[in-house]
């Protein structure tokens, strides 16, 4: 039997009606988070996110702002522009996109966003926070993932999971996410040894290693669960042919002419579909939850900085 579809989409739909619900709440008392996106540069896939971003945030009554800087920007000019963000009351969120160009030093930028307004969670006090199980502003990627599980009950308590991928982004968070909800946790990477052996033992698989389709049915046992948050690139027919079912194939390949390319996981959906119980797809998985979990922490930030 073909693995359930754990849908992103509409978990995201709805924590944004739930966060608009709330947004609309503190309008009536004067109150209106306001989130402010900084874009370095003309990387056309930030772009892209920073755009969809603001768009959110208009669509749910959030205030946002956009501040493009040149390519050319120093460190210095950039840490100017977020202390004042940082200093404005009517921004209760900054969000740096990343990567930034290579001259600018991403941990000095990182790190100055004030914590109370870090809703990437990526500054070091809401990491530590994350860790000792206290409220904070976490990572949306991983956030989102927790949210999912939890729309379709999926038992947490218990469970062993395996994350591949140790990134601060989403790796870490995420393993200890679970772990806070009492899950057994193993953290898996490039270097572990056998790691197909290790993947057929989770009961909940976390693909999170950048790598296309790296994760074949080999690596999955029969019944798991296995969330894919990786988003990279096909763009050949031979490759749709080998990473998706047959089923997919006319629609990818109506992509693959239109864009050059169709997105494409961490997973291989046409080996691990007929293993796995649950199985999200890309596109509409993981990715949508991210934006609204961006959402959820810019309204959480708005409210815990006026308690």
């Amino acid at each position: 039997m073909a693995a359930q579809v754990l849908n992103g989409t509409m978990v995201a739909a709805l924590i944004k009606e739930r966060v608009a619900a709330r947004v609309s709440e503190l309008a009536a008392r004067g109150i209106k988070p306001g989130l402010a996106a900084v874009l370095v540069g003309d990387n056309p896939a930030s772009k892209v996110y920073v755009g969809s971003k603001v768009k959110t945030c208009e669509a749910l009554g959030l205030y946002s702002e956009e501040h493009v800087l040149p390519g050319d920007t120093t460190t210095e000019q950039l840490l100017a522009l977020v202390e004042e963000l940082n200093q404005r009351d009517t921004i209760d969120g900054i969000l740096v996109q990343l990567p930034l160009p290579p001259q600018i030093e991403t941990r000095r930028i990182l790190e100055a966003v004030t914590p109370a307004k870090d809703v990437d969670g990526f500054h070091a006090i809401n990491v530590g926070r994350l860790v000792r199980g206290e409220e904070g502003l976490f990572p949306c990627t991983p956030a989102g993932v927790m949210e999912m599980l939890d729309h379709y009950q999926i038992p947490l308590a218990g469970a062993h999971a395996v994350v591949v991928g140790r990134s601060d982004i989403v790796g870490k968070p995420m393993a200890m996410m679970l772990l806070h909800r009492h899950a057994t946790v193993t953290i898996c990477h490039s270097r572990t040894r056998d790691l197909p052996a290790m993947a057929r033992e989770a009961d909940i698989l976390i693909a999170a290693i950048g790598r296309t389709a790296m994760i074949t049915g080999d690596y999955v046992r029969e019944g798991a669960v296995v969330v894919d948050v990786g988003m990279n690139s096909a763009t050949t027919e031979a490759e749709i042919r080998q990473i998706f079912p047959e089923s997919e194939w006319p629609k990818r390949l109506e992509t693959l002419r239109k864009k050059g390319s169709t997105l494409v996981g961490d997973v291989e959906p046409r080996t691990v579909i007929e293993k796995a119980a649950w199985l999200t797809p890309v596109p509409g998985g993981v990715g949508p939850l991210t934006i609204a979990m961006l959402m959820q922490n810019t309204l959480r930030a708005a409210e815990m900085r006026r308690a």
